[in-house]
C-alpha cells in the first residue's frame, strides 16, 4: 500500500523541517544562502499572520515532503488580491512522482477558493527544469523583470 498524499497548512510543528527544505532550495538559487534564523523568522511571521499569507505542507505517510508559500497582497492592475507563489521544494526522494504538481494544483485551487486574481512566481534564471514544470501547469513568461535593492 502506497503512503497516503496529504497536503494542509503549516503549523508550528513543522518549522524545523520546513527550515531544512529551504536550505536545499536556497542551496539551488544563485540569488539566495541559507541562514537558519532568517528562514525560521520569515516562517514564524507567515505562521502568524495567515492574512499575509499561508504555507502549505505535504506529507506522505505524515512526514513532511514538499513545501510551498503563498505571499498575499494586492494588485492594483488586477483590482483585488493576487498572490506570489515561492518556496515551492519537494525532497529529493519524492522528487519525479507527480508531487509537486499535486502541491502547486492544491495551491492553486485554494487561490482560486479565495477569490485570487492572480499567481505569479520566479524561476531561478538557469533552472529550466522548474520553468518547464510551471509551464506545464498553465503558467507564461511575463514581459517585466525582478529587480532589487535590499534595505540597510
Amino acid at each position: 500500500m502506497k503512503d497516503p498524499v496529504t497536503i494542509n497548512f503549516a503549523s508550528a510543528d513543522d518549522l524545523p523541517q520546513l527550515v531544512e527544505l529551504l536550505e536545499e532550495l536556497f542551496t539551488l538559487e544563485s540569488d539566495f544562502r541559507p541562514d537558519r534564523d532568517q528562514q525560521l523568522r520569515g516562517l514564524r511571521l507567515l505562521l502568524e499572520n495567515p492574512h499575509t499569507g499561508r504555507l502549505f505542507v505535504l506529507r506522505i505517510g505524515g512526514k513532511v515532503a514538499g513545501m510551498a508559500n503563498a505571499l498575499i497582497t494586492i494588485s492594483t492592475a488586477e483590482g483585488g488580491r493576487v498572490i506570489m507563489l515561492e518556496d515551492v521544494m519537494l525532497r529529493g526522494e519524492y522528487r519525479g512522482f507527480g508531487h509537486g504538481r499535486l502541491l502547486v494544483e492544491h495551491v492553486l485551487d485554494w487561490a482560486a477558493e479565495q477569490g485570487m486574481l492572480r499567481v505569479t512566481l520566479l524561476a531561478d534564471r538557469d533552472n529550466l527544469k522548474a520553468q518547464s514544470f510551471y509551464r506545464r501547469l498553465g503558467f507564461e513568461l511575463s514581459n517585466m523583470i525582478v529587480m532589487r535593492k535590499k534595505n540597510p
